[in-house]
């Protein structure tokens, strides 16, 4: 999951439970996102990547460099 890219279907940010659909097992699976930086905000649409997987849906995000 480490390092893999997704798409934000819910806003990420402080005191939220976002949501990143993620690329993964042949489909794209939803799971929640939090951000890697407390008070980082990423809005619906952004493409992130993950930095670390709490299982079993868990993700921290931080916005990809494109």
């Amino acid at each position: 999951m480490v390092g893999r890219q997704g798409r934000v279907t819910g806003k990420i940010g402080p005191g939220l439970v976002g949501e990143v659909m993620i690329a993964i097992r042949g489909g794209v699976e939803a799971f929640y996102a939090y951000p890697s930086l407390p008070d980082e905000e990423i809005p619906v649409g952004s493409i992130v990547v993950v930095v670390e997987y709490s299982p079993p849906r868990s993700v921290y995000v931080a916005r990809a460099v494109i």
